[in-house]
């Protein structure tokens, strides 16, 4: 089992006409062509990062 960080901190970049959502465990998200898009897999992942683990 993984230990969790206390807080994730979450950013997107862009490489070229992509953007990536990136956090500072080391996750990165799938390459969107729609940046709101990967603000919201970023923001996904601080929230359920912080949760309870599920099976």
């Amino acid at each position: 089992m993984h230990a969790q960080a206390s807080s994730h901190t979450t950013t997107t970049t862009e490489r070229g006409s992509f953007a990536l959502a990136r956090c500072s465990c080391g996750w990165s998200g799938p390459a969107r062509r729609s940046r709101d898009r990967a603000r919201t897999d970023a923001a996904d992942h601080a929230r359920t990062a912080t949760g309870p683990e599920t099976p």
